[in-house]
């Protein structure tokens, strides 16, 4: 007579199912609940929503591009950088250069009317490729003299913008087309389908996307071995060479990407804007990145987004709304008012919780829980008190997984 099979798995085999499952971007009901509300949120927003709050939204989601290239190379890899902002300004004069207007004279500068879907890409690509030339040298260095070098790129960066007029504008700056599709531009009001729709809710559709693509792809490549890599040289460059990483290769990775990242957000900036100006690539736009990669969370695709909300749509909140007086408070404009904000919110997330908004959910996930495990545990027996432990600690280790995922 043959013996009775179970067919409950291992306990090992068990365990490494439920970490397979808490690894993927929806690889649970609550994740699946999360999207889906977010749509819901995103289709009534859509709707409903006015000029000024689809510019606020656009800008912001622009810059969540390049805070996740940021998070990439400092927050993932390790490596301290200030220099996003040039990388940034690269995107925009290759967009303006490919997508720009011809010449109508010989001291315009240049532009070869090229389609949207081209020079995008390119924008990216040349970023991407200005990174790889850089790279080998700068990332020599570590630590504070990388962040120094990395500054250094944005203070040359200015002036080589500001004098390569033919291709710039030079101090005054220069114009660029909006997106089009065939002989429409989306900066005006267009039928999609019959619905008629703002430039704002075309620009949303265009940018949208875009942002959805990089956070799935930048989340997608950190479970890789790539990205695993990138966080082993971040935790310790020893030990990740002992276990046979190659930390040029990773570093370049890392820097690659993230300058590629922030090439797509410089030209779809100058897109959005319809001019650029040189002295938007300053020193301050590369610190507003630091900043919000710090309060949003570091090493996470999530913290990245809550960044750029924080640091970039909040402002603008506060003036369309004037949340905050004009006058300022305390004899500080409001201006130098959302400075101390941020200066004061880094200061405290640096003491008190390095991980951002992103941590203090995490935190605030586990805590929930382990008072349920607690309730649970003090009103009626339960398996674990007998030996079993279907959902005491290994549940809670299990949802500490789901915490950590950036999905």
């Amino acid at each position: 007579m043959s013996a009775d099979v179970s067919a409950t798995p291992p306990a090992g085999v068990a365990s490494r199912r439920a970490a397979d499952v808490t690894t993927r971007l929806l690889g649970t009901s609550r994740r699946r609940v999360v999207l889906i509300l977010a749509l819901v949120a995103v289709a009534i927003f859509f709707s409903v929503a006015n000029d000024d709050q689809f510019q606020i939204v656009n800008v912001t989601m622009i810059y969540a591009i390049a805070v996740l290239g940021l998070n990439v190379l400092s927050g993932y890899a390790g490596q301290i950088s200030l220099g996003i902002a040039f990388f940034m300004g690269i995107g925009a004069y290759t967009a303006t250069w490919l997508g720009g207007t011809p010449p109508t004279s010989p001291r315009a500068p240049v532009g070869l009317g090229l389609p949207f879907w081209i020079w995008l890409p390119a924008a990216g690509i040349v970023a991407a490729l200005l990174g790889a030339l850089i790279g080998p040298t700068a990332l020599r260095l570590k630590g504070f003299y990388l962040g120094i070098v990395s500054l250094a790129l944005v203070v040359i960066g200015v002036q080589i913008f500001k004098n390569a007029a033919f291709l710039t504008g030079g101090n005054s700056g220069r114009g660029m087309l909006p997106p089009a599709f065939g002989d429409t531009p989306i900066n005006q009001q267009n039928d999609l389908f019959g619905i008629a729709l703002s430039a704002g809710q075309q620009f949303f559709l265009v940018i949208a996307p875009i942002l959805a693509l990089a956070a799935l792809f930048v989340a997608n490549v950190m479970r890789t071995r790539a990205g695993r890599a990138f966080q082993a040289v971040r935790d310790h460059e020893v030990g990740a060479a002992i276990m046979g990483v190659n930390l040029f290769e990773a570093k370049m990775g890392a820097f690659i990407l993230s300058s590629f990242l922030a090439g797509i957000s410089g030209a779809l900036f100058a897109s959005y804007n319809v001019h650029v100006d040189p002295n938007t690539w300053d020193l301050t736009l590369s610190i507003a990145f630091v900043a919000a990669i710090i309060i949003g969370g570091i090493a996470s695709v999530w913290g990245s987004l809550l960044g750029a909300i924080f640091v970039f749509a909040l402002p603008k909140v506060l003036d369309v709304y004037s949340l905050v007086p004009a006058t300022g408070i305390a004899g500080l404009p409001s201006g130098d008012v959302n400075t101390v904000i941020y200066g004061l919110l880094i200061i405290v997330f640096l003491l008190f919780e390095p991980a951002g908004f992103v941590g203090l959910i995490r935190r605030g996930r586990l805590l929930a829980l382990r008072m349920s495990e607690r309730n649970r545990k003090g009103g009626e027996p339960t398996p674990a008190a007998a030996g079993a432990d279907p959902g005491g600690d290994a549940e809670i280790e299990r949802t500490r997984l789901t915490a950590g995922s950036d999905a």
